[in-house]
């Protein structure tokens, strides 16, 4: 059969670019290494519960466009992401708000949070930053740093705070009113029938081939050159030419408990060096099951090797100046257009992905 369009991954930008191509009447062909179609945002079902496969994934966007997209596909939930951050023994409302402050330091009026961090970024003001230790401390201060943000920041990315660039946190938002709603998107929830039915209906009319190695796929499939979208690692596909782009990546234990709420919400992270993993999902919270039992996951970072999967970029000077040399490679590249956090080399929330994928769709088609 003659394609349009090899699509190599479906996830998101893969899936999203297939529709709209599918709509303008082109005819698509899209390929995925993995046994699943969408990504990351793949959930599996035990127990009856939606499980977020590759770690908890809540939909919130402040981008109209993209919001009344996706709503074309599927419905929505009420879902509210409000994390908790757990020291020893000591819990937190995240993002650090006045439930934040009122835990930590006993206090309950604004102005008092406001002058206690005043007093303790008050010696970091005037420098300019040289690591995510310096950067944290003039932002928030000793105490917030020490419980909620050093050891925590260390276990996720296997380096010293004072290793680390600044960049990283280039802001932390204090909230001075009591809300627990860590993001500020006037959009959120989490799809009602599940995220595999919204990439269900993103590639239906599209041919899909799973379990297929795109590099295995063109080597066994001779054809003429067609216009590829590839959304896989940009290092990969030049067979990492100049060396490997560094990432952070997580493993996943779960565990069936017989108990029909173990932590009371959807996301508890650990932020004390004692323990290894550094967050666990209770994933039913995410869609207020009532199921008699749960699951929850508990996520271990740890340095990224090639057969594992990417997640997070390590985006300091030395990645970003070796990613710009993959990317010179792809300009370069008349009938293949990279996308996507592995093609980009950056971490994309969700909404970020489908609009990349909708304006390079548009490009595509004008």
């Amino acid at each position: 059969m003659e394609y349009d369009y090899l699509i190599v991954g479906a996830g998101l930008f893969g899936s999203v670019f297939a529709r709209q191509m599918t709509d303008a009447g082109k005819r698509c062909l899209v390929l995925d290494k993995r046994s699943h179609t969408g990504g990351n945002i793949h959930c599996e079902t035990i127990e009856g519960i939606r499980v977020h496969r590759y770690g908890a994934h809540i939909f919130h966007t402040k981008d109209e466009g993209v919001w009344q997209y996706v709503n074309h596909f599927v419905k929505f939930n009420h879902y509210i992401n409000s994390p908790i951050a757990r020291y020893h023994d000591e819990l937190y409302n995240l993002p650090f708000n006045m439930n934040t402050f009122s835990k930590m330091w006993h206090i309950t009026q604004p102005e008092e949070a406001k002058e206690i961090i005043a007093k303790q970024t008050a010696p970091y003001r005037n420098m300019e930053p040289e690591n995510l230790e310096e950067q944290a401390l003039r932002l928030v201060g000793q105490d917030i740093y020490e419980k909620l943000i050093r050891e925590y920041t260390e276990k996720q990315w296997g380096r010293n705070c004072r290793e680390l660039p600044a960049f990283i946190i280039k802001r932390l938002p204090l909230r001075f009113v009591y809300d627990n709603n860590y993001f500020n998107d006037p959009h959120q929830g989490i799809p009602v029938e599940g995220y595999n039915a919204l990439i269900e209906k993103l590639l239906k009319g599209s041919d899909v081939l799973l379990d297929t190695d795109y590099f295995d796929y063109i080597r066994t499939h001779p054809a003429p050159k067609i216009r590829t979208i590839y959304t896989g690692a940009i290092d990969a596909f030049f067979g990492y030419r100049y060396g490997c782009l560094e990432y952070r990546t997580v493993s996943f234990e779960d565990e069936i408990l017989p108990t029909s709420n173990w932590q009371g919400c959807a996301v508890v992270n650990y932020t004390s060096a004692d323990v290894p993993f550094t967050r666990i999902i209770e994933h039913k919270h995410f869609e207020f099951g009532q199921q008699k039992k749960t699951v929850i996951s508990r996520e271990y970072p740890c340095e990224w090797k090639p057969s594992m999967e990417p997640y997070y970029p390590i985006n300091d000077e030395a990645n970003q100046a070796l990613y710009q040399r993959y990317r010179t490679l792809a300009d370069s590249q008349d009938d293949v257009l990279f996308g996507g956090r592995l093609g980009s080399y950056r971490y994309y929330d969700m909404d970020q992905v489908i609009r990349e994928a909708l304006d390079a769709a548009a490009k595509e088609l004008a």
